[in-house]
């Protein structure tokens, strides 16, 4: 494959559209500690079984002790609690609050919106086929290498330069 301006390069388009995501979603989840990364945790303590704060880590993606504090504010604000795992009671399982729940209803609205907005020179079909593309990448990535440690991770990204 011949690169023949910056707009054909893989890395460009993805942080061109990565960026305006970011600023979309960031001004979608005001309100919410942590913004964007706090509505994921949200999402995922809404929505899915109860998960211990590790497994929720590992999840997401997100380093443990970044998660302690984002977890930390989300419990200030109401919208999480830290509950004793019936199965091992020195680990906390992580539940969203009713009052999460709402934040959460109205925090996706508004990500409806901003992802309406970043997709807007897209047809449906194209939005739909992106969508897609984006999750088969998406799984089949973090199926052959899961982040299981976010900073190796950006250790050895770095390392590559």
């Amino acid at each position: 494959m011949t690169i023949q301006g910056i707009e054909d390069d893989l890395g460009w388009r993805l942080g061109v559209l990565f960026r305006a995501y970011l600023r979309a979603a960031d001004a979608a989840t005001a309100g919410i500690p942590g913004d964007h990364r706090g509505r994921q945790v949200l999402a995922v303590a809404a929505r899915e079984e109860p998960r211990t704060q590790s497994a929720l880590a590992l999840r997401l993606g997100i380093d443990k002790t970044v998660l302690t504090y984002l977890l930390d504010a989300l419990t200030e604000a109401a919208l999480v609690e830290r509950q004793p795992d019936p199965d091992d009671r020195r680990n906390r399982r992580v539940v969203a609050t009713a009052r999460g729940r709402e934040f959460l209803a109205e925090a996706d609205r508004r990500m409806a919106l901003a992802e309406d907005h970043v997709l807007s020179s897209l047809g449906d079909a194209d939005r739909a086929t992106l969508r897609a593309l984006l999750g088969r990448l998406a799984a089949g990535l973090h199926a052959a290498d899961p982040v299981d440690d976010p900073c190796r991770m950006m250790m050895e990204i770095g390392s590559y330069s």
